[in-house]
C-alpha cells in the first residue's frame, strides 16, 4: 500500500471561485450529487453535495474490487489516488496504470448506502443525466457509474471467489472498443447482457475523443424521448457508423435488427434465428423516413431517425429486400426504462475510476476532477453550462 498522498504542489482555486463552480451544479435541474473532491467527510474520505432532502450517506470508500471478489491483493486506502491541487473545482484524482494484477482500486459508494437514493435511478420513467470532468491518460474503460459487470465470466480471468451476475444501471465510458478515448454513455434495462452478446451493448458515443487536457463526459437518457446521448464538452455531435454489422461492437445491435427484420416475413428466413431472445430485437422506428436516396434501378436508401436502409425491389416494385445501411450512435435508440434493482443485493455499488469487472483490467488512467448525477435529461444548453466550468481553471 503506498504510504502517503501524492500531492502535487501547485495552489487551490480561490474559495469563492469554487463556491461559484460548485452551485452552478447545484442549481442545475434535476442535481443529486457532486463528488468535487475537496470535500470530505469527518473521517476523512470524500464526500457528496447532495439535494435538499437527500439523506442518504454518498460518501466514497477505497475499494480494491480484486481482493472484494478474488480474495487477491492488497486493500486499498485513500492514499491509492495520488491528489492534484488543481481541476474544475480545484482539486482532482488519479487513476494510475496498476502494474500489480491483483490491485484495482476504485472509489465506491455500497450499493446498501445508495439504493434507492436520488442516484439510484432506475424502472418506470427514470431519466439520468451523469457529468464526469476528465483528463484522461490512456484507457477506454469505465470513468464511473452504477455499473457492476459481474464475476462470473471465469474465460476472462481465473475463477472468482465470490460469483455475482451483472448489475448495471448507467455509466460513463472512456469509448471501449465503440471508439477508443471518446465520451460514451452505457445504460442496461437488465442488468446483464444485451443483442443476444454476453455483454450489455446499449452504448451510445461522440465521435470525437477526449483530449489530454480537462474535459467534460456527460450523457443524459430521456426515457420518454427513449434517446441516450453522448456529451464532450457539452457538444452532442450526431454519428452514423455505416455497414455497422462489420464494427467490432455496433455489430450487436446490427444482428439485433437484423432478426427484428427476418420476424416479420412469416416462415422461417434464410439467416433468422428463432432462439434469438424477443426482448433483445432492436427495431428503431422506421415509419418517418427522412430522406431518400436512388441507388440504382432497383435500390433506394431511405433514412430514418435512427438507421438508413438499403431498400432492393423486384420489377413489379414489390420490395423483396431491406438492409441496414447504417446506425446512428449518438444519440442511441433505447426503448428501455433502466434495470430496477428491487432488493439491496440485486443492485451494484456506484463506482468512480473503474467498475467491477471479470476481465480485471487496469482500464481508465487519468484524472478525475468531479462526478455529478441528476435525476433527468438535461438539455444541450445546460450540457454547455456545466462545461464552462473546464474554462474556468486558472492556468498554473
Amino acid at each position: 500500500m503506498r504510504p502517503f498522498l501524492f500531492l502535487i504542489a501547485l495552489p487551490l482555486l480561490a474559495e469563492t471561485s469554487y463556491s461559484d463552480r460548485v452551485n452552478l451544479v447545484r442549481n442545475t435541474p434535476g442535481f443529486v450529487a457532486l463528488w468535487d473532491f475537496v470535500k470530505r467527510t469527518p473521517d476523512g474520505r470524500f464526500a457528496a453535495h447532495q439535494a435538499p432532502g437527500e439523506t442518504h450517506d454518498l460518501s466514497l470508500d477505497a475499494v480494491n474490487y480484486v481482493r472484494d471478489y478474488w480474495k487477491e491483493g492488497q486493500a486499498a486506502a485513500d492514499a491509492d489516488f495520488p491528489l492534484l491541487n488543481r481541476g474544475p473545482f480545484g482539486r482532482a484524482v488519479r487513476f494510475l496504470d496498476e502494474q500489480d494484477p491483483t490491485f484495482r482500486p476504485l472509489l465506491l459508494v455500497p450499493r446498501k448506502r445508495l439504493h434507492n437514493s436520488g442516484i439510484d435511478v432506475k424502472g418506470p420513467g427514470g431519466s439520468v443525466s451523469m457529468a464526469i470532468w476528465v483528463r484522461r491518460e490512456s484507457g477506454g474503460h469505465a470513468l464511473g457509474g452504477i455499473w457492476h459487470e459481474g464475476t462470473d465470466l471465469s474465460d476472462r480471468s481465473k475463477q472468482a471467489a465470490r460469483v455475482e451476475t451483472g448489475k448495471r444501471q448507467y455509466a460513463i465510458f472512456a469509448g471501449l472498443a465503440a471508439n477508443p478515448g471518446a465520451s460514451a454513455v452505457h445504460v442496461s434495462e437488465n442488468g446483464n447482457r444485451s443483442f443476444s452478446d454476453r455483454f450489455a451493448r446499449n452504448l451510445a458515443t461522440t465521435p470525437e475523443v477526449l483530449p489530454n487536457a480537462w474535459a467534460l463526459a456527460a450523457f443524459a437518457f430521456d426515457n420518454e424521448a427513449n434517446t441516450i446521448t453522448a456529451y464532450l464538452d457539452g457538444k452532442a455531435t450526431d454519428f452514423w457508423i455505416d455497414e455497422p454489422e462489420k464494427h467490432p461492437f455496433f455489430q450487436w445491435p446490427a444482428k439485433g435488427w437484423l432478426q427484428a427484420e427476418l420476424r416479420q416475413t412469416p416462415g422461417l428466413e434464410p439467416g433468422e434465428d428463432p432462439a434469438y431472445p424477443a426482448d433483445q430485437l432492436y427495431r428503431p422506428p422506421e415509419t418517418e423516413v427522412l430522406s431518400k436516396t436512388r441507388l440504382n434501378e432497383t435500390s433506394d436508401l431511405l433514412v430514418y431517425p435512427f438507421t438508413k436502409v438499403r431498400v432492393t425491389r423486384d420489377a413489379a416494385g414489390k420490395v423483396i429486400r431491406r438492409e441496414l445501411a447504417a446506425l446512428r450512435v449518438n444519440p442511441f435508440w433505447f426503448p428501455h426504462d433502466l434495470y430496477n434493482p428491487q432488493t439491496i443485493g440485486d443492485g451494484g455499488p456506484f463506482t468512480i475510476g473503474r467498475v467491477i469487472h471479470s476481465s480485471r483490467s487496469v482500464g481508465f488512467t487519468g484524472f478525475i476532477g468531479g462526478v455529478a448525477v441528476f435525476n433527468r435529461a438535461l438539455t444541450k444548453a445546460q450540457m454547455e453550462r456545466l462545461a464552462t466550468i473546464n474554462t474556468l481553471i486558472p492556468a498554473p
